[in-house]
């Protein structure tokens, strides 16, 4: 029997919070969290050369290092929040996709081009840009309403 006040999709009340999830949105945050590990491994590593090598410029480099340690802070919040069905998460993701795939076209071009890195970044922003605005993931992250 469907549940009225559940948006998602007919559980019972005493349903835990993980099966009331569509699987879309399950498949959305894993991306988004395996987003998450490899911007933090690109900090790790700009880390990690900064440490080992002698940079051009020390401050561009420590620039660029805090601007990819945010970077993997605000992906793993934009992935915990998906699956929490905040609705924020939408038009931050949608943010992130596009600079993602911005990276990935920039990495097709010029005279150091390596499409093996562009590639996989542009199709995997247009697969999480799919899958987040399938019906039921708008539906599990749309805005409730709070009782009176």
């Amino acid at each position: 029997m469907k549940d009225e006040s559940d948006p998602v999709g007919g559980h019972p009340e005493g349903a835990s919070d993980l099966d009331k999830r569509s699987p879309a949105l399950l498949i959305l945050a894993i991306l988004l969290f395996i987003e998450f590990l490899l911007v933090g491994a690109g900090a790790i590593y700009l880390f990690v050369e900064l440490l080992i090598d002698t940079p051009t410029s020390l401050a561009s480099a420590i620039a660029i290092l805090v601007l990819a340690s945010l970077a993997a802070v605000w992906v793993a919040m934009i992935a915990l929040h998906t699956l929490r069905g905040q609705p924020w998460t939408r038009g931050a993701t949608v943010v992130w996709q596009v600079l993602q795939a911005s990276v990935g076209i920039g990495c097709l071009q010029g005279l150091f081009a390596r499409p093996d890195l562009g590639w996989p970044l542009i199709i995997l922003s247009m697969v999480v840009l799919v899958l987040l605005f399938t019906k039921s993931v708008i539906a599990a992250t749309a805005r409730r309403e709070e009782a009176a």
